[in-house]
């Protein structure tokens, strides 16, 4: 006779979680970010408490950043393991959407579980339930359908037999890989069952290689052979296939060089001598060359995203050809190209066994040294003497370039620094965490904090504007109060930087952007110092480059997070690199600043590419 136990659907849902292991040997789910309310505070919160270190729970001060957090700490472990993030019903659950979206953009494994409504519908209208006039069945959760890999709605305790095998199977797969939702009615969570024992054995998830059909594989090797200037596009498919020394020795064995893109950059290191830095709108210089030179493409593990492209008119060869080598068919038949679906670092394999001893005809290694010397120049600090010249983005970058080591870290998500350290910075092999996806401003400080969850070993700079401070920042009091160190470093512009410098390129007058051209009464000077020290931060501020270099190094002997405020200058962009961006220009209007941008664009648009 089947031997169960009697648990609350709560209970049911934590139990089982705390035995899912990765092959490791670790939980796959380390533990759970919550904030809880009436939705899931007597229910899940009460099953979490009885747990304890078995599945350990962390409070967070904002449901979307901690999420981040996870999201962070996912991206950083590779997808090989992730955090559950659970919140009340309403504001609670629909705060969790943003990074839901960035979760599914990325590709990264979360486990959501916000609170849902009543199943049993007593309480109807319930505190902070959204009614709809036409369908009785939803709820606020329904916002995560279009943002999640799978959703379910837990409205039966034993929803949970068939619901949590399909979440993890879901989080664990390769090519499906992203966030789920299990969205837990409330009064369900109380509900209790006889569960099966057998259910809570623990389980072992492997995340499968799936090898390239073969006739995929020889097809890309005779495109491959005819090929004198190929290039590869490294992307973040690389980093969770393992595949980074797979595609540098591939590359030097057949003589093509690689570019990285956001995602994949830090795949190896930038002294490589086959690494062209970084294609596309916010890409080097010797890469675009490359790649406007190129008669084939070969992407691995990326999905050709408008950045990377330079919005399909970087590719400017005539006789171009585009490889796709991905997971996912629906990633691999983007743009025409030929697909070989399939896991990185085996198609890789199988590719350099069928090219054997071919070897592409070369390419211009003088124009890498050349790109380092022109990054030498834009990040150097400024001459000693310079009064009442603010430093740029570039040479903040700088700074933090000649001081970090190959155990640093540097992260970013939105505004002016991630395009400029796509194009400026030097990484070491793993040096380099991108939220460029969704480009979400508010994840910086909850992302570095959730690097540093996943890596303790590593430095973890985090580079992050005052606009995208403002957007969220409390999770520096959680940093403080969990003791996990990180230094962020704020550049202070006074405004929108960096699309107000887009603006003004897109023919637009400044506006609503920088402080200064907004409509406001009276100028915020923002103490930014004070505010990071309130939250138990160490903070203060930087007089100018040599002063940043030196509070970087003083921070790595802290056991909290570190706050380097700096004030930058708001106009000048990288001043190397980049390529042009498909931001449209409007098509009527008689200021002559718009005629130019207007002209400009449709120079450029002419260039583009959309299908092979």
């Amino acid at each position: 006779m089947t031997k169960t136990i009697k648990l609350t659907a709560a209970q049911a849902l934590v139990k089982w979680l705390s035995v899912q292991m990765t092959e490791d040997g670790d939980r796959f789910i380390e533990g759970v970010w919550a904030i809880f309310g009436h939705g899931n505070v007597a229910g899940l919160g009460e099953a979490l408490h009885g747990i304890e270190d078995a599945l350990p729970t962390w409070r967070g001060q904002n449901e979307q950043t901690m999420a981040h957090a996870a999201v962070a700490y996912a991206k950083t472990k590779r997808r090989k393991r992730a955090h559950a993030v659970t919140s009340s019903i309403g504001p609670g659950a629909t705060n969790l959407i943003t990074a839901a979206a960035l979760a599914h953009v990325n590709r990264l494994p979360v486990l959501f579980i916000p609170g849902d409504i009543f199943a049993n519908r007593r309480p109807d209208p319930v505190l902070q339930q959204i009614e709809d006039f036409d369908d009785g069945t939803v709820s606020a959760n329904d916002a995560f359908k279009p943002v999640v890999r799978y959703f379910d709605r837990i409205s039966r305790p034993e929803h949970l037999l068939t619901a949590l095998p399909r979440a993890l199977s879901v989080m664990t797969d390769p090519a499906n890989c992203g966030p789920v939702c299990l969205a837990f009615c409330q009064d369900v969570q109380a509900d209790a069952f006889d569960y099966s024992e057998s259910f809570f054995e623990p389980k072992v998830w492997r995340i499968r290689r799936p090898e390239p059909d073969p006739r995929e594989v020889e097809d890309v090797a005779a495109l491959i052979r005819t090929a004198r200037n190929p290039v590869i596009i490294s992307g973040g498919g690389v980093l969770y296939s393992d595949a980074e020394d797979s595609l540098a020795a591939f590359s030097r064995k057949h003589n093509i060089p690689f570019v990285e893109t956001q995602a994949g950059k830090g795949g190896n290191a930038w002294t490589d001598e086959f690494n062209f830095g970084s294609p596309g709108v916010t890409g080097s210089e010797c890469a675009n060359r490359l790649c406007e030179k190129a008669d084939l493409v070969i992407g691995v593990g990326t999905r050709f995203q408008d950045f990377t492209t330079g919005s399909w008119a970087l590719f400017r060869n005539g006789s171009r050809k585009l490889i796709s080598i991905n997971l996912h068919g629906y990633d691999a038949t983007k743009h025409g190209a030929a697909p070989v679906v399939g896991d990185a670092r085996v198609t890789l394999e199988k590719l350099t066994a069928l090219l054997s001893d071919y070897k592409a005809a070369g390419f211009d290694a003088g124009s890498r040294t050349r790109w380092h010397e022109a990054v030498k120049t834009v990040t150097a600090a400024p001459a000693t003497g310079l009064t009442n010249h603010l430093p740029t983005d570039a040479q903040v970058i700088g700074a933090v370039q000649r001081v970090s080591t190959e155990n640093t870290v540097v992260m970013c998500a939105a505004g002016t620094m991630p395009g400029a350290l796509q194009i400026l910075w030097q990484s070491a092999k793993g040096g380099y965490h991108m939220e460029y996806g969704y480009s979400c401003m508010g994840y910086e400080v909850a992302g570095a904090m959730g690097i540093k969850l996943a890596a303790p070993h590593k430095e973890v700079v985090c580079f992050v504007g005052d606009g995208s401070y403002m957007m969220a920042n409390s999770e520096l009091a959680t940093a403080v109060m969990r003791r996990i160190p990180f230094t962020v470093v704020l550049t202070d512009n006074r405004g929108y930087g960096c699309i107000n410098r887009l603006q003004i390129e897109c023919g637009g007058a400044e506006f609503n952007n920088m402080y200064k051209d907004s409509n406001i009464e009276e100028t915020p000077e923002l103490d930014f110092v004070g505010h990071a020290r309130s939250m138990g931060a160490y903070a203060e501020k930087a007089a100018d480059i040599a002063e940043l270099e030196t509070k970087i190094i003083e921070a790595r002997s802290r056991t909290k997070p570190t706050v380097i405020v700096i004030d930058t200058d708001a106009v000048p962009g990288t001043g190397a690199g980049g390529h042009w961006w498909d931001v449209a220009v409007p098509q009527a209007g008689s200021p002559e600043r718009l005629e130019r941008a207007r002209e400009h664009y449709n120079q450029n648009a002419r260039d583009q590419r959309t299908f092979n």
